[in-house]
Parts: structure tokens; C-alpha cells; sequence
């Protein structure tokens, strides 16, 4: 029953205090225990509704305002008018002020209400003054100028308030904000002191209240200005604000307080233009509070100045009167705003509204807003903003025993403060700081010792904003929590972080608990120094992240996602709970140091002089020495396995020179580990070094604390180039020890094994736990433990590693002794131990082949791993021989079914009664002699001109202008050269002939020949055509060659190098000379085809007009034996050695042609012919008739007589020989073909050998006299100065070039077959070989050739089963020229051999071979088989194709008469 009539008693004591000035109230009162509170704890009351007003009388238009009309229609008020009472004015017109027109009632409390239907209309530079102004329309307009003043004429304020101050020390007057006071009483502060109460905080949206006066500094005078009137704008429709609508307070002067603004109320539809409205406090020697405004407008559309602040104050500058309020009734906002006046004195804010929220709330400009009610809520429904030097202060700065609540969207803060003094329970979606502060102050009452922060999204610190507390702090949150930068700092005693996605600690912020040098604080965290026993919370903690002050943890980030610290985190118990990921960046530190225990288990002992010994923990501490005296270090404690205890200094709590050990970091814990911790800056929990300053020699010095605890449950671990992960002992005095180092271990998660194996820790930074060093004669302090779980099988060390490559470890444990070596017997040749992941848990130890060419298990090549299936080389060796010999005898029996006897040697059947041997394949032409009537066309030939030049892309032929003089008379001169232009640009060839086959040459010349045999037979045809069927003919003069298109024929030999053009009659010449008979053309020019090459060697190729021409002297049999037994010479010669090949020919001439060939009167010698302009000469021969006339010996002459020249074959060194044409002095004898009585064959032989070397010189004068031949003769001794032009292919005919018949097909043929599967096998395995080396060496021998290395052996096969003998050797010729160009690709594997050989040799040099050809070392038996294989197959296919061409081998025969009679 006593404490509720106590209850009451309190209550009334609030309801009747007034403002403790103490000018009034006594001594004893003052001192009071209820003085302190009405003082301190003072909540004005809200006044009584007032009574209801009685109905004032009306005024009128005429009689009170002297105007004209009346309030139902107009009413124009035309001059000025100073009323001495109030008027109220209605009706259901308007209301004109015209301008410069004023109405006034200068009389304090004076009212004008004027309440018309239609419309107010205030000209221009009017003014309505008055203590309450009340203007109701549906329209109201104030003119530019226009003033509604009531500026110090106010009322007495409501009942029972107290706006205004007491005593005589000149404060302002209060209202929307207490008036300021520049009086402070002793012991208090600027804050703690104010003028008149504010009050009126129900009527905040619709404000109806006259301002307070001010004080006065005399009792007898008053010098208070006077308050702000009331003022009420009410348009139903449209409010067009240009002028001022002004309620400020009264001026108070240098004796007086300013009077507090009065009230403003706006209500409209819609509002336009830039007025003032204003409800300030007055200045004075103190200001007076602001009034109150409130506007309800729809839509605003210009910018209307408000202002409601304080007064300034000349007494006291730095304290303006309190802002006022301005609400918007439409945005539910409340405006506290200053006008950057600065002040001390407080706006108070009361109850919030909690149906319905405010929208905003604005604290901006130096407004200070104070929550002075204990339990309050703030609750807003937007932001609430304290902007701009703003204050909003929570409770009472003496008595922070109560707890508040702010929820709104979010807390906006920019150069402003928060101040809170008690507990804070916030909730805002964001909180964003820029130059902000909020401070909590929570008083040491228990009950209040707890402050919780909750920002859903978003909390930014920038600019140096600090969240500080005195208590506990928890700040949680769903999004991120970011200090930016420099001077941002979260600090509390105890501060737990939680639920935030990301937290970012950015350079140069902090983020501290406890605070530094408060340990003595009732709040301060109480550290477990003397106990041995682990605190469970730092192995186990709890998971719901909550502030609890029982728990050891001063700093605490739980249930965060990602932490990345680029500033400080620092604290004595720091614990990061349930995290994903913390990053620590360069500059970034989580730090412990020197916030472990002074004195601890491991304390230093200090002796009476002040010198102590090092704190120990992890090792023990250094002792100290000074004179010969010790003190002995700290011991160490622990365990190393699991450590979590603080570190010990050297001294205790007591003295101030005591240092202290490091602190405990833990991050994750035994159940949930720290995903991943990465650290560029640095993590220490270093003992504090000594800092002081020892001025006197004899007194000693403290040692260094030990380091303290890094307990780390980690999954991953990566430690940068400059990180450190710390905790050393701290530097002693010049006399103490160094503090012994602290513990660091690190506690992994389940390390998977095997192929799930994840290193879990990337170290390039330094860890360490060295003990402190002494600065003077002290010693140094033992290191401490780095330690780490025990690994799994096959992981070492303290970061669990694999082991060693070539070792294994089969137990638990991190010992790296664990890890044995691999036995060496079980590693391979070419095989070296690799790491695997996890490591190696058993033997045998794994390993890798030396290189990908080499094969497990046994490091085998790909051609090894073939050979020793077969059981190895030699075995290999001898099943591939046989193998090939099986394979040779089948093809070879396959090719002799299939060919049959198409290539047997021996003459072949011949035509019934016809002695042609068609064994002679050079001789075929002669099927076509006998086919067709050979009289016919020897008949009317009269010419054969020849082309100059090889038929080839760059030295196509030509006919030479101007007709020989055996045409001369059956063509015309003109006609002929212009028939010459035609052939010769036809017989031209196109430019990308010659390209093509100068890019195909390059990479597959057999290709090449094909492709210029192709283009060469394409060209024939074409000149054919023309000149059968394109051709007029009209160079002859034939008139019947003309009609039929007759006359002329092209035609070439079979390798169509020679070209040539016959001459025929039309048969209308009526010419008895012509066609000439055979001894009247001579000498005559029989050129060779071919070029002396291996594809194209020279020969003499006689069809059936040469044969019907020679017929007339020589029999055809001879003839044909003639020229099948020179051709047969004719292949062995070879271009680029003409001098030693033709030699054999010049005497198979002389032994064999001439002499049987003289019994008939006819004489060949070999001789060159038609130099082209790029030096290519034609060889041929020249047929004369013999006369049996022994002129006297002489050297032989050249055809026109003169000594030949030096002969050559490039046409450089010849001049074009003349012939004069001069008739000869001998008689020709007759030849008219008829053949000369037979003799003895021998005999005549005799005959004619003896006078052979004196015929010459009479065959030469009848050349030059017939003026026939163009060129020279080869002889004996011209032979010896020939020149010969060799190209770049010379050298392949060294190994390829055409040779005699050996015989033996059969057995040839059956070599070839199995030296070209050698070669194929051979390939195949150097392949092999060369896959072993790399792909790049196999593409490089397939490539360079293009496949030659590849198309000998599909070359051969179809040489080898091809029918007929001239097929067989063409084709075989192509086979061996792709069996020849394949040695560049030979000569490439070589290189790529000799290169991979190089190599290897310098990277694996102590290899040994370990078997022939199958390693290093034989990487030149392949390429030097394929060589020795190649040669002997070309001089093979050299004897093939001999075989071939040449099977009657009598044809080289050294015996003419076994020559002739074969």
C-alpha cells in the first residue's frame, strides 16, 4: 500500500513541476532526490483539449474595414485599416485586399478569422497582422510582398505548460523545441540546461498553440520577446503562396530570451508558388525555441521555404534555441531542422504514432532531437535521416537505465551523431554512415548492457564512422556490413557479428573488442587467466550467435559467409563461428597482441627492482639478469595438440610497467570447420613488448609476454608470399627475458585421400612462434609449437603433404620420417616415380614412363612393346625375313598367273613370212609398217621439218621461220611463216602448266613427269587437230592439198619430246623431180628422241615413212636391226656424262652400223643438231652415201667443211654452221636402192675397215655441197671437248639410270617383290619409331615428300602386275622414281632420328641400351635399311626395265656377226 501511494505521489510531482531554475527553488530542494529527477527526467504533460469557443459576433465590409461591398458578393478593402479588437468575418463571397493595403491589430492575442465561400485575394506588398490569423476560402492568393504576420503577438500560451522559462537569467522561450539557456549550473553541462519546455507535441499535425515569451534578466522589466502568434491558411481548392506567412518569435536583445515560434497550419488542395513560411524561435541573450508548422497539400508544386528553428543566442552562440517541427501531413514526415544554427538544446520527440507510422523522420542542420522517455519505441515507416550536424539522442545522459527501440527502413547518417544512453534495440533494413557516429553509452547496468543492432541488407560505414559501445554489442544482419575505409570502427567491450552474408573491413578500419585501455570498466570482459581448463565455447561454441556475456569471446563473427579484412579486427578472445571464407589482403591484420594476461599460469616472476622474467606458454619465457641477479622466466602450459589458452606477461594487473601476453584467435570449430582461410596481410597473437623508458640503470625492467593461442579448424589453408601467421613472445627490457612463443595449431578437416585428395594448404608465407628476444643482458624466450592434426596414409607434415616422390607412408601420423622410400626394383628402365594425389599408402610406388612415347608397364615403346611380343629382335628379325620370303614367293606366283607370258624373254611369234622380232619393243612400229602400204606415203613425202627444243613448259617447241629448200618450191614463203607463228603458238604452253608443275615437282616429282607426259600427249593432240581439221593449208600450193586438207602431218615420238612435221605432195604438182629420191636427200638428219634421262633416254624412233625411205638403200631387215640394236646402245647414255657414255655408241657405230651399212653405200655418224636460244641441243644422225673413193687421210671436218668447233650441248659455243652448196668434183654413184652383188661378208668387211678413216673427208664435202644439214659431228676426238649441262636431279642418276639386260626375270622379279615388302615393312616399323618420338616426326616424313614414302610400294605393285613389256617398263620406271624420291623422306626420318637421339640423350643421359635397335641408339638402323633397301631395289628395277625394253640381250653383243645374224 505505501508503494502505490509513493506511485501517486511521483505522478503529481511530474504533473506540477515547472523548470527547476535555480533562482526559485532553494538549496535544499535543489539537493533533493526529486529535484534531480523533475530536473533530469522531465516529460511535460500534453494539455487539455480546450472548451468549446462561443460564437463571436461577425464584422462587416463597410463598417470594420472601411472597405467597399459586402462578404456575400466582394468585399475590396482600399486602404489601410488598424483594427483595436478582433474581427471574424464569414459570409459566401471574397475577400480583396488591394495592394499595399494593410490590416493590422498590433495587440497581443488579437484574432482576424476570416471564413468566405469564394475566394481571398491579398495584393501585392499587403500585410495582415494580428496574434492569431485564421484565413478560410475556397481560394486564398498572397501577392509577391504579401505578409500574414503574427510575429510576437502571441497569447498566453495553453494551460498548465511550461513554454515559458522561470527565473532571470534571460532564456528563450519553448514550443516545437525548448528554448535555450545560457546558464549552467555547477557540475553540469551546456546540455543539461534549457529555457522554456517545449509542448503541444499531440497537436504536431494540426498545431493551434500561441509560442512562449522569453525570460528576462530583471524582475522588474520585461525583456523577453514575445512568442509566435497562431496562424491557420485553409483552401478548400487552390493556395497560391508568393508572399511570407510568418509566426516567429519576439527579439528578446541583450537583456531578454527570444520568444518561441508560434503555430502554423496549411491546408490545401493544391499549392503553388515560392513563398516563406515561417515559425522560428526569436534571437535574444537566449534564443527561443521553434514553433511548430504543419502542411497538408495534396500537390505542392513550387518550392516553398520553410523554417522553424531556434533563435540565436548572443549569450551563449554556440547554443541556439532548439529547433521546432514540420510536418507533412500528406508524406507523414516529421522535419526537425535548425537552419545550421548550432545548438545544445534539445528537440524533444514524444510519443511516435503507431497507427498510422510516420513516413520519414529528418534530424539535418544542427537540430538536436532528444528521445527522453525511458522504454520508447521509434518506429517510422520509411527513413529516418540525421543529417548535416544533426543529434538524436536516446534517453538521459545521467541515467542510462532504460532501453529504446528504433525500427525503420533505414537509418540514414551523414555528419551527424546518434547518442544513446542505455540499450538500443535497433531495426532498419539499412544503415548507412557517412561521417557518423553512434554512440552507446550503456551505464553498467546489467539490465541494459546489451545493445542489438539488426540491418537486414546493408550496413556501410564510410568517411570515418564509428559505432561505439561501452557495454556489449551484438550487430546482425542478412546482406553486408561494410567499413570502407580510414577511421570506420566498430567497437564495443564485447561485439558479436553475425548473419551477414559478406563482411568487409576495409583499409584502415577497425573492428575491436574490448575497447583498449578499459579494462577497468564494470563492463570490461573478465579474463580466465588462471585456469589450465580449456573453455568449451572455443572448441564447441553455440550456434545461436546470440550476445552472451558469460562466454570468454570479446570479439565474435558467427554464421558470416565471406569476411575479407583489409583493415584490423582485434580483440582478446576473437572467434569466427560457422564461416565459409576469411580473406585476409595485404594490409590487412586479425590481431591478438598484447591482449593476453599480465599475469597468467606461465607469468614471469618481477622481482622488488622492478626486473622480471619473460612470460612463458608455448616455450618457456626468458629469465631475466641484471648484476649477477635472476629472474626466472614463466613456465610453459598448454597442450600443443589442442591449445586455447591466453598468453602470460611478466608481472601482474597491479603494475602499470606489467606487459601482457597475446590473445586466443580462433577460427571455426570442432564441428564446423572454416572452409577456407586466406591470408596476404597478417594473423598474430604476438606477447606485448616493452615499450617504456628506464632512466635509472639500477632498476630493472619487465620481460615480454608470451605469445598467445592460433587455433585454426580449417578445410583449406593459403598463406601469400608476404603473409604471417604469428605468435611469438614479445621483447623484454633491457634487464628482462624475452617472452616465450605461443601455440599455433592447425586442426583440419577430414582430409579426403586417394583421387578425392585436395591439398589444404598453400604455404609461401611465414608461420612461426618464436620466442622474444631481451633488449639488453636478459635471455631470449623458447620458441612455441606450430602443430597439426595427424595426417592420413600417404600425407606428412604439419600441412598433411604428399610425401616425397619415390616414397610411401602406410600409418598415421605427421612425422616426415613416416614416409619410406620405394624400393628401387620395382621401377622400370625409362620410368621415373611420380606424384600422385594423396600420396602413396602402398607399395609398389607409382610411375611414369620417361616419356608418352614409352608404354606402361614396362616403358616399352610401341615398336618394343611389337618386337617382344615376338620375342625380341633377333627372333623378330628372323619370322619378319621369313615372312617376307612367303609373302615374295606368293606375289611372285600371283604375278605370274596374272601377267603370264607377257614379259618371258625370248623373241616372240612373228607374222606369217614376216622376220620381225617383235621382242624388240622399239621395234613396234614395224606392225604398223606391215599393216599399212608403206609405197603410198614414201611415195609423195617430200620433207620431214623437225621442232626445236624438248617439248617442256618452259622450252616448248618451235619451227624455225623461212621453208628449208626442200619445201621451197611446194609452199608459199609468206603462208609458211605465218603457218609457223600458228604451230608455234599453239605448241606453246600455258603459264599455269608450268607453275603447276614446278609446285608438284617440288613435292612429288614422279607426279610431275605424269603431269608433263599428260600435258605433252594433250598438246600433240591439239596440234594434230588444228592441222587436220583447223588448218587451211594455204601455205601449199597444192591446189588438191588445199581442197582436202592434205599435205601435212604432225606426229612425235612415243616419250613426245621430238616433234616433227611431214611434207606431202597433192599429187597436181606435175613435177617429175619431186618427190626426191633417197640420194638426192642426203645427208639426212635423223634426230633422236628422248633427253638422255632415266624416264626419257635417247633413241631413234623409225616409222613407216623413214622405213620406206631407208628401204630404197638399205634392206628393211638391216634397217630394223640397225635401229634396234642403237637404241639398245642409246639407253645407257645419260645426260650430265655424255663424254663417257656416248663413247660406247660413237664405236657400236663404227664396229657394227657402218661397216654393213657401207656394203650398201651408206654411212651414218652421230651428230648434234638445232641449238635452241636456251641452249638445248638435239643429237641425232646423219646418213650419207658412201663412195668407194680413198681420198688422203685428213682430220675430220666439220659439216660445212671448216675444222669443227668445240661441240656442245648448250648451244652457247656453236656458230651456226654455213653450208655453200658447192657441186661436187666426183661422180655420184647411183642410188637407186638396188643392192650391191653379195660377197664374203668378211671380205668385204676388210675391205671396207681399211679405208673407213679416208671416206670421211669426201662425206663432208658432199654435205656442204648439198647445203642439207645444220649442226656437227661427233667424233672421236670432238667427243673429248663436248660440254654437257648437268641439273639438280644429276645425282639420283648415279643410283637410277638404264643398264644392260641381266636375264633372269623371274628371279629379279622375285627379289623386287620382296625387297618391296621390306620396304613397306621397313616403313611400317620406322613409323612406329617415329611414333614413339612424336607425331609431329611422323607427319614430317609423310609430308616431306608428300607421301613419297608411301607410293613406292602401291608403285610397284602395279608395275610388277601390268601386262605387256612397254606398260611393264613405264610403269616400272615410275615405280622406281617413287622408290628414288622417297629417299628425301628417308633422309628425313634420319634427321628426326639424329635430333629425338640429341635430345634425349642430354635429358635422360645415364640411360643404357638395353637391346639392339630398340632404343636410343638405334634410332639409324630403320633409316639405313630403308637406304640400303632403296638403292638395291633401284638397281633392280634398272635391270627389270632392261629386261623389259631389251630381250634378245645379242643386242649388246661385242661381236657384230653374232650382232647381225641374231
Amino acid at each position: 500500500m505505501a508503494s502505490l501511494f509513493f506511485f501517486f505521489f511521483v505522478v503529481l510531482l511530474f504533473l506540477s513541476a515547472t523548470n527547476p531554475n535555480p533562482s526559485y527553488v532553494s538549496a535544499e530542494e535543489r539537493e533533493s532526490e526529486f529535484d534531480v529527477l523533475t530536473w533530469h527526467d522531465y516529460s511535460p504533460p500534453s494539455p487539455p483539449p480546450p472548451p468549446p469557443s462561443p460564437a463571436p459576433p461577425y464584422s462587416s465590409c463597410e463598417a470594420d474595414l472601411a472597405g467597399s461591398g459586402d462578404f456575400e458578393t466582394t468585399c475590396e478593402v482600399l486602404s489601410s485599416v488598424e483594427l483595436s479588437r478582433s474581427i471574424y468575418i464569414k459570409g459566401n463571397g471574397s475577400l480583396v485586399l488591394l495592394a499595399g493595403v494593410s490590416v493590422t491589430c498590433p495587440v497581443s492575442g488579437c484574432e482576424i478569422v476570416v471564413n468566405l465561400s469564394t475566394h481571398i485575394k491579398i495584393g501585392s506588398n499587403s500585410k495582415i497582422v494580428a496574434g492569431r490569423v485564421v484565413l478560410t476560402s475556397n481560394n486564398i492568393s498572397l501577392a509577391e510582398g504579401t505578409v500574414v504576420n503574427t510575429t510576437g503577438l502571441a497569447g498566453d500560451p495553453p494551460e498548465r505548460t511550461s513554454g515559458v522559462p522561470t527565473g532571470t537569467h534571460g532564456d528563450g522561450g519553448g514550443y516545437g523545441g525548448r528554448g535555450a539557456s545560457c546558464y549552467v549550473r555547477d557540475g553540469e553541462l551546456q546540455e543539461d540546461s534549457w529555457g522554456g519546455d517545449a509542448y503541444d507535441w499531440t497537436g504536431l499535425s494540426e498545431p493551434d498553440s500561441y509560442g512562449s515569451k522569453g525570460g528576462s534578466t530583471s524582475v522588474e522589466l520585461d525583456y523577453g520577446g514575445g512568442g509566435g502568434g497562431r496562424i491557420w491558411v485553409v483552401a478548400e481548392e487552390e493556395l497560391d503562396l508568393e508572399g511570407a506567412v510568418v509566426a516567429d518569435g519576439g527579439d528578446g536583445g541583450e537583456k531578454g530570451g527570444g520568444g518561441s515560434g508560434g503555430s502554423i497550419y496549411i491546408f490545401a488542395a493544391k499549392m503553388k508558388g515560392s513563398g516563406n513560411v515561417s515559425a522560428s524561435g526569436g534571437n535574444g541573450l537566449a534564443g527561443g525555441g521553434g514553433g511548430r508548422v504543419s502542411v497538408n497539400v495534396f500537390s505542392r508544386h513550387d518550392d516553398t521555404q520553410f523554417s522553424v528553428h531556434g533563435g540565436q543566442s548572443s549569450g551563449c552562440p554556440e547554443n541556439a534555441g532548439a529547433a521546432g517541427t514540420l510536418y507533412d501531413a500528406v508524406l507523414k514526415s516529421l522535419i526537425v531542422n535548425n537552419n545550421n544554427y548550432t545548438t545544445q538544446t534539445d528537440t524533444l520527440l514524444m510519443e511516435f504514432p503507431y497507427q498510422p507510422l510516420w513516413t520519414n523522420v529528418f534530424v539535418k542542420n544542427c537540430a538536436k532531437a532528444a528521445v527522453p522517455l525511458r522504454w520508447s519505441r521509434v518506429q517510422v515507416q520509411g527513413q529516418l535521416s540525421i543529417l548535416a550536424g544533426g543529434i538524436l539522442t536516446f534517453g538521459l545522459t545521467h541515467y542510462p537505465y532504460s532501453e529504446f527501440e528504433l525500427l525503420a527502413e533505414e537509418l540514414l547518417m551523414s555528419d551527424s551523431t546518434v547518442k544513446v544512453f542505455g540499450a538500443l534495440r535497433m531495426s532498419v533494413k539499412m544503415l548507412l554512415m557517412w561521417n557518423a557516429k553512434l554512440m552507446i553509452d550503456g551505464g553498467g547496468d546489467t539490465i541494459v548492457q546489451t545493445s542489438l543492432l539488426e540491418a537486414s541488407n546493408l550496413i556501410v560505414l564510410k568517411e570515418g564512422s564509428v559505432i561505439h559501445s561501452n557495454a556489449n554489442l551484438g550487430v546482425h544482419g542478412q546482406g553486408l556490413l561494410n567499413l570502407s575505409g580510414n577511421g570506420d570502427m566498430i567497437e564495443a567491450q564485447r561485439l558479436i557479428l553475425s548473419l551477414f552474408y559478406s563482411i568487409q573491413v576495409g583499409p584502415g578500419s577497425t573492428l575491436r573488442g574490448p575497447l583498449i585501455n578499459d579494462t577497468d570498466d564494470d563492463m570490461a570482459p573478465k579474463l580466465n587467466c588462471d585456469s589450465e581448463t580449456c573453455p568449451a565455447e572455443l572448441i564447441h561454441p553455440p550456434d545461436d550467435c546470440n550476445v552472451n556475456a558469460s562466454l570468454s569471446f570479446t570479439l565474435q563473427i558467427c554464421r558470416v559467409e565471406d569476411v575479407d579484412v583489409s583493415g584490423l579486427i582485434e580483440g582478446t578472445v576473437l572467434h569466427f563461428h560457422r564461416a565459409r571464407s576469411v580473406s585476409v589482403s595485404p594490409t590487412g591484420t586479425i590481431s591478438a597482441t598484447g591482449l593476453g594476461c599480465k599475469g597468467g599460469i606461465g607469468r614471469g616472476t618481477m622481482l622488488e627492482n622492478g626486473m622480471g622474467g619473460g612470460g612463458g606458454h608455448g616455450g618457456k619465457g626468458g629469465d631475466g639478469y641484471q648484476n649477477e641477479t635472476l629472474a626466472a622466466g614463466g613456465v610453459s602450459y598448454g597442450s600443443s595438440d589442442l591449445p586455447c589458452e591466453l598468453g602470460s606477461g611478466s608481472g601482474n594487473d597491479s603494475l602499470s610497467t606489467s606487459t601482457a601476453g597475446g590473445g586466443i584467435i580462433v577460427m571455426g570449430s570442432w564441428e564446423r570447420s572454416l572452409a577456407s582461410l586466406t591470408v596476404e596481410g597478417s594473423i598474430e597473437s604476438n606477447g606485448e613488448s616493452f615499450k617504456g623508458v628506464i632512466t635509472n640503470s639500477s632498476t630493472g625492467g619487465p620481460g615480454g609476454g608470451s605469445g598467445g593461442t592460433v587455433l585454426l579448424f580449417l578445410q583449406s589453408l593459403t598463406l601469400g608470399n608476404s603473409s604471417v601467421l604469428s605468435s611469438a613472445g614479445g621483447s623484454g627490457s633491457h634487464s628482462g627475458g624475452g617472452g616465450g612463443g605461443g601455440r599455433v595449431h592447425f586442426h583440419w578437416a577430414d582430409i579426403t585421400t586417394g583421387d578425392e585428395y585436395v591439398p589444404v594448404a598453400t604455404v609461401h608465407g611465414s608461420v612461426h612462434t618464436r620466442g622474444g628476444v631481451s633488449k639488453g643482458q636478459g635471455y631470449s624466450g623458447e620458441n612455441g609449437t606450430v602443430t597439426g592434426k595427424d595426417c592420413p596414409k600417404g600425407l606428412y607434415g604439419t600441412f598433411c603433404k604428399e610425401c616425397p616422390l619415390g616414397t610411401y607412408k602406410n600409418v598415421t601420423g605427421s612425422d616426415e620420417s613416416l614416409c619410406y622410400a620405394c624400393p628401387s626394383n620395382e621401377l622400370p628402365h625409362r620410368a621415373t616415380y611420380i606424384s600422385i594425389r594423396g600420396g602413396v599408402a602402398e607399395t609398389p610406388c607409382p610411375y611414369k614412363c620417361l616419356s608418352d612415347r614409352y608404354h606402361m608397364p614396362h616403358c616399352y615403346t610401341t615398336l618394343e612393346e611389337l618386337i617382344y611380343t615376338f620375342g625380341g629382335p633377333w627372333l623378330f628379325g628372323l619370322l619378319l625375313t621369313g615372312l617376307l620370303i612367303l609373302l615374295a614367293l606368293v606375289l611372285s606366283v600371283a604375278r605370274m598367273k596374272f601377267v603370264g607370258n607377257d614379259e618371258l624373254p625370248g623373241p616372240a611369234p612373228t607374222q606369217q613370212g614376216s622376220q620381225i622380232d617383235h621382242s624388240f619393243p622399239f621395234l613396234e612400229s614395224l606392225n604398223e609398217v606391215l599393216e599399212t602400204n608403206r609405197q603410198e606415203e614414201s611415195t609423195s613425202h617430200v620433207h620431214r621439218v623437225y621442232f626445236m627444243g624438248p617439248n617442256t613448259f618452259s622450252e616448248p617447241w618451235n619451227l624455225p621461220h623461212s621453208p628449208p629448200d626442200q619445201i621451197a618450191d611446194i609452199v608459199y614463203e609468206d603462208a609458211y611463216n605465218r603457218f609457223v607463228d600458228e604451230i608455234n603458238t599453239l605448241a606453246a604452253y600455258q603459264w599455269w602448266e608450268g607453275s603447276v608443275y614446278s609446285i608438284v615437282a617440288l613435292a612429288a616429282y614422279p607426279l610431275a613427269w605424269s603431269w608433263q607426259q599428260w600435258r605433252r600427249r594433250k598438246k600433240l593432240q591439239r596440234l594434230r587437230e588444228f592441222v587436220r581439221s583447223e588448218y587451211d593449208h594455204s601455205c601449199l600450193r597444192s591446189c588438191r592439198s588445199r581442197a582436202l586438207y592434205e599435205g601435212l602431218k604432225v606426229a612425235t615420238t612415243p616419250d613426245y619430246m621430238l616433234g616433227y612435221v611431214d611434207f606431202f605432195l597433192g599429187g597436181d604438182e606435175k613435177r617429175a623431180d619431186l618427190p626426191p629420191k633417197l640420194h638426192q636427200r642426203f645427208p639426212m638428219t635423223l634426230i633422236f628422241g628422248g633427253d638422255g634421262s632415266y624416264m626419257a633416254p635417247f633413241n631413234l624412233h623409225s616409222d613407216n615413212v623413214l622405213t620406206s625411205l631407208m628401204s630404197q638403200a638399205v634392206p628393211p631387215t638391216i634397217w630394223y636391226r640397225l635401229v634396234a640394236g642403237l637404241n639398245a646402245q642409246l639407253r645407257l647414255v645419260r645426260r650430265g656424262n655424255l663424254r663417257s657414255t656416248l663413247q660406247p655408241v660413237l664405236r657400236w657405230l663404227e664396229t657394227h652400223a657402218n661397216p654393213t651399212l657401207s656394203l650398201n653405200l651408206v654411212h651414218v655418224d652421230l651428230a648434234w643438231f638445232q641449238a635452241t636460244p636456251l641452249g638445248y641441243c638435239q643429237l641425232g644422225l646423219v646418213v650419207y652415201a658412201v663412195e668407194v673413193v680413198l681420198p688422203s687421210p685428213s682430220p675430220r671436218p666439220s659439216l660445212d667443211g671448216r675444222p669443227s668447233p668445240r661441240p656442245s650441248l648448250d648451244g652457247r659455243s656453236f656458230p651456226r654452221p654455213s653450208l655453200d652448196g658447192r657441186p661436187s668434183p666426183s661422180p655420184r654413184p647411183s642410188l637407186d636402192g638396188g643392192r650391191p652383188p653379195r660377197n664374203d661378208h668378211h671380205h668385204l668387211r676388210d675391205r671396207t675397215g681399211q679405208g673407213e678413216a679416208l671416206l670421211g673427208h669426201e662425206r663432208n664435202r658432199e654435205a656442204t655441197m648439198r647445203k642439207r644439214i645444220t649442226g656437227g659431228v661427233i667424233d672421236i676426238h670432238s667427243l673429248r671437248t663436248l660440254k654437257d649441262k648437268r641439273d639438280f636431279l644429276y645425282p639420283f642418276s648415279l643410283i637410277l639410270h638404264n643398264t644392260k639386260p641381266v636375264g633372269h626375270q623371274d628371279l629379279v622379279g622375285l627379289v623386287i617383290s620382296m625387297l618391296l615388302l621390306a620396304d613397306f615393312s621397313l616403313v611400317m616399323l620406322t613409323f612406329l619409331q617415329l611414333y614413339s618420338f612424336s607425331m609431329v616426326d611422323i607427319l614430317l616424313v609423310l609430308f616431306v615428300l608428300p607421301l613419297g614414302i608411301l607410293s613406292p610400294f602401291p608403285a610397284g605393285i602395279n608395275a610388277l602386275f601390268s601386262h605387256g613389256p612397254r606398260r611393264s617398263a613405264g610403269l616400272a620406271r615410275v615405280y622406281a622414281l617413287w622408290n628414288i624420291t622417297s629417299l628425301v623422306n628417308v633422309a628425313v626420318a634420319f634427321i628426326c632420328g639424329l635430333v629425338h637421339y640429341k635430345s634425349s640423350t642430354k635429358k635422360h643421359p645415364s640411360l643404357q641400351p638395353w637391346g639392339l635397335g630398340t632404343d636410343e641408339s638405334g634410332w639409324w638402323l630403320f633409316p639405313l635399311g630403308l637406304v640400303v633397301i632403296k638403292c638395291v631395289q633401284a638397281r633392280l628395277v634398272d635391270w627389270h626395265v632392261a629386261n623389259l625394253e631389251i630381250q634378245d640381250r645379242s643386242m649388246y653383243s661385242t661381236d657384230p656377226n653374232l650382232f647381225w645374224q641374231s
